[in-house]
């Protein structure tokens, strides 16, 4: 019988050109692909490459057998995934992303579970741009909680359900040691130090056009797109920054938190689930994680 990863092989020796190549690509090494491929002549009962002390050439039977290999290849995916799926769902398993800041909502849901209700649950936490892949197909996630300003920087398949949670409002925040500048007109803190997301970034993009409408001029006295270390650095008096209000719960008092009008900027917070791996048990998650 033929073996999956005999044909696998087969595949990149015929794309790469080389025995050497295909075994880089795999993580074997160069006997082990040579012998997998005699091993596979052997049950064909033709030759497959035409061999010479500095070159490996296919034979027109290998290039037609690595046609066939893809298909067949695809269909074991595909097999393997359905059948992973339905196991999943049939053992209660869930696996869902979500983005940094909203881990306090998840971690306060989960403590208030039970152990059984908390068994099968897996949770990965990134950026919400490093989530979405993960759900594509032969992704292992079941759903991910992400979120987007305005509308930069992040596409999803159009085959994911997309269900709104909340509006999460940003904020200026600002060491504690400055001086007072209550009511934080804009023009109050047009030329202070500031604490802005990574240069290139979505997030970066969009702030730098809310500078702009407020001419604002920040001086640039560190970049971070993780809010808790932006906070940690706003308390240690290096710049102001602007935060969603998700982030600054349980703030510290070492900060000064400014709703301003003439900011009237949010973040979009919303889950992208897979329609086919969505179970009543990932749904009373996800109800119980509504903001």
């Amino acid at each position: 019988m033929l073996k999956p990863e005999h044909l696998r092989t087969l595949r990149e020796v015929v794309h790469l050109g080389s025995f050497a190549a295909a075994a880089n690509r795999l993580g074997y090494t160069s006997s082990a692909v040579s012998q997998q491929m005699a091993a596979l002549e052997r049950q064909m009962g033709v030759k497959l490459f035409d061999r010479s002390a500095h070159s490996v050439l296919p034979t027109d039977a290998a290039e037609v057998l690595a046609r066939h290999a893809e298909s067949v290849l695809i269909d074991i995916e595909r097999m393997v995934a359905t059948v992973q799926a339905v196991h999943r769902n049939s053992e209660g398993q869930i696996h869902l992303g979500i983005f940094p800041s909203f881990a306090d909502v998840l971690t306060g849901v989960l403590r208030r579970m039970q152990p059984q209700e908390r068994a099968g649950i897996r949770v990965s936490v990134a950026e919400s741009s490093q989530l979405i892949p993960r759900l594509g197909a032969g992704g292992e996630m079941d759903a991910a909680i992400v979120y987007q300003v305005g509308n930069a920087g992040l596409s999803w398949p159009s085959t994911l359900d997309r269900r709104w949670i909340a509006e999460d409002r940003y904020k200026v925040v600002l060491p504690r040691g400055w001086p007072d500048l209550a009511p934080y007109r804009a023009e109050q803190l047009a030329d202070l130090p500031w604490i802005t997301h990574h240069p290139a970034s979505s997030d970066a993009s969009f702030f730098d056009g809310v500078f702009a409408r407020w001419s604002l001029h920040p001086r640039v006295a560190g970049h971070s797109d993780d809010f808790k270390i932006t906070i940690a650095m706003i308390e240690a008096g290096m710049g102001a920054a602007f935060v969603p209000d998700l982030a600054l719960r349980g703030h510290s008092p070492d900060v000064v938190v400014a709703d301003v009008p003439w900011l009237n900027t949010s973040r979009s917070i919303f889950t992208l689930i897979r329609p086919d791996r969505e179970t009543a048990r990932l749904r009373s998650l996800l109800d119980a994680l509504a903001l």
